[in-house]
């Protein structure tokens, strides 16, 4: 029995694979590549599971490469074109040992030229599939050439010229000296080169992180952290230092948190950095925050929010007054709602007011306050002053103490029209933690008109997308109606940058109050028994539900949202 064989009885025990089928594909593979092609096409495997089957065959581990986070310096293990040309990636090299990543154990002819290239006497070989190493070795080789090659322009050979956190006694750069290094061409460029990129991949932001042997970038694409480039530690003083003049930040210290802001034209439109920096053992770290204002311009049905939810927060936003509460973690869309929801309220006749940390966005028309707990200026401090002003919309950007909430709550009986956002998991949870935040129930049963729940899912590369067919034990294991059983998965094409997935969508559920549930709160009901009645008889329905109407349509992955909805 041939290889190819023994890979479709693998696969058999676990598929209806008819016998046709499989002559079918022994005989119009003529080799390895077409074999794995037609295998995944048909949808008899998919990558990863074919690597599982080779790790069984050839007892070769496998490695997971979306869970694995290959070093920077790996590059200098293996010569670029190699890699690229023969698909594999270097993990690590023990003395004469050098281990690699392959997703084709088949060609033994390859592993000699990897011997004669790199001059070792043993190659080790892990399995992992092709897409995940395509997408590493883009990560691990591409985005560094360009740096490397600007800092090229300019080498210091000066080892002792690193600049991460040190003694005042040992320092012997003068400030003018730092800025003068700052301002040289190639670190000048080079800066630019990482705003452009992020701007290019659609980063949401920027992390230039120090480390003990370099300086690294990092971008996030969609959620997710992906290493871009490393700078040479030598050059950690000069990038540092570029950073804080072009946010405004003061260059001389270095032993506080500071925050700035930077503005760049991009596509012919503006767009605003955030940024952040932060002391650590090994220098200053920083985290740019990318504020893209055409985002907000898109409206509240162009934020991927499903019909039926959709139409119950628009009829919550018409109420003359009371409060509207957005819930969900850190980075799950918040503010981009909020700020939707003030565009699309902001006339000339009505005086709106935001209380924001930090005030992410500008938008004309309305009057933003950054809090600023130094000088006594705290949400509940700038809301009371704010009620002096006649206002008829406020947003307060987030509720964190009892204070705030009692002062929002009060006002929105007072004729208010309330925007806030509150970090619980679901929206019916938004009760619960007011409640603890000592807000009494009959203030809370008058004021409050809905909340919502939200996340961020990535969606699907609409040019690699595939269909495949879930079986039905996991529809019966999740508790997912087994008419679900044809839905989309992540393949990985140029397009995406082999990540299967481009740009998010947001999903929401809604929680609209109703006499009924008013009187529930007043009686201290359990969240259970309130999400009960809201769910047979208010048209509430949890996260899951509506991220899996997504799956149905093509939009997401089961997998994506069982990452973000399910413990």
């Amino acid at each position: 029995m041939n290889i190819k064989e023994k890979i479709l009885n693998y696969i058999k025990k676990n598929k209806d694979i008819s016998k046709e089928e499989i002559s079918e594909v022994l005989e119009k593979s003529k080799n390895y590549d077409s074999f794995k092609r037609m295998l995944i096409e048909k949808h008899f495997t998919t990558e990863d599971e074919l690597m599982l089957i080779f790790s069984k065959e050839f007892k070769m581990p496998f490695l997971d490469l979306k869970r694995y986070k290959v070093p920077y310096k790996n590059q200098e293990l293996f010569p670029k074109d190699a890699a690229f040309k023969y698909k594999v990636l270097p993990l690590c090299q023990i003395g004469n040992v050098l281990t690699l990543t392959t997703s084709n154990p088949l060609d033994i002819m390859v592993y000699d030229d990897i011997k004669i290239i790199t001059g070792v006497d043993k190659v080790d070989l892990v399995l992992s599939s092709e897409t995940d190493i395509v997408r590493a070795l883009n990560t691990l080789y591409k985005s560094a050439d360009d740096v490397a090659q600007l800092l090229e322009e300019e080498e210091d050979d000066d080892d002792e010229a690193s600049l991460g956190v040190r003694d005042t006694d040992e320092e012997k750069e003068s400030l003018e000296n730092l800025i003068t290094e700052s301002s040289r061409p190639p670190i000048v460029r080079a800066i630019d080169l990482i705003v452009y990129n992020a701007l290019k991949k659609r980063a949401s932001d920027i992390h230039i992180e120090p480390y003990q042997d370099k300086l690294l970038v990092k971008y996030r694409v969609d959620g997710e952290l992906q290493e871009e480039f490393a700078f040479p530690k030598k050059e950690q003083g000069s990038v540092i230092a570029r950073m804080k003049i072009v946010s405004s930040l003061d260059i001389t210290e270095s032993r506080i948190p500071q925050d700035g802001r930077f503005k760049v034209k991009f596509e012919n439109r503006e767009i605003d950095f955030r940024v952040s920096s932060l002391p650590t053992h090994f220098g200053e770290k920083f985290v740019l925050r990318i504020l893209d204002k055409e985002k907000l311009a898109v409206g509240l049905s162009n934020l991927g929010f499903s019909h039926a939810p959709l139409q119950m927060f628009e009829e919550a936003i018409k109420a003359p007054f009371g409060i509207i509460l957005i819930t969900g973690p850190t980075g799950s869309g918040k503010s981009t709602t909020l700020y939707s929801i003030i565009n699309r309220i902001n006339t000339p006749d009505k005086n709106i007011v935001t209380i924001e940390d930090p005030i992410e966005y500008r938008v004309e028309g309305v009057t933003q306050i950054q809090v600023n707990p130094d000088i006594g200026l705290t949400f509940s401090a700038g809301l009371r002053a704010v009620l002096r002003q006649s206002p008829d919309i406020i947003m307060v950007g987030e509720i964190r103490d009892s204070e705030t909430a009692d002062i929002a709550i009060k006002a929105s009986l007072t004729g208010e029209f309330i925007l806030s956002t509150l970090h619980t998991n679901t929206a019916v949870g938004a009760i619960t933690r007011l409640i603890d935040m000592k807000i009494e129930p009959f203030l809370l049963s008058s004021s409050l008109i809905a909340s919502t729940a939200q996340r961020l899912v990535r969606k699907l590369c609409s040019k690699c997308k595939e269909k495949y067919v879930v079986e039905k034990k996991v529809c019966d294991d999740l508790g997912i109606d087994s008419k679900l059983k044809e839905l989309f998965r992540p393949k990985g094409c140029s397009y995406c940058n082999q990540t299967g997935y481009l740009g998010r969508v947001a999903i929401l559920e809604v929680f609209y109050l109703d006499d009924k549930i008013r009187e529930m709160i007043v009686e201290r009901r359990s969240e259970d028994e309130i999400t009960q009645y809201a769910y047979k008889n208010r048209g509430y329905r949890p996260l899951k539900d509506d991220g899996l109407n997504k799956c149905v349509e093509g939009i997401t992955s089961l997998e994506e949202i069982l990452r973000v909805t399910m413990e």
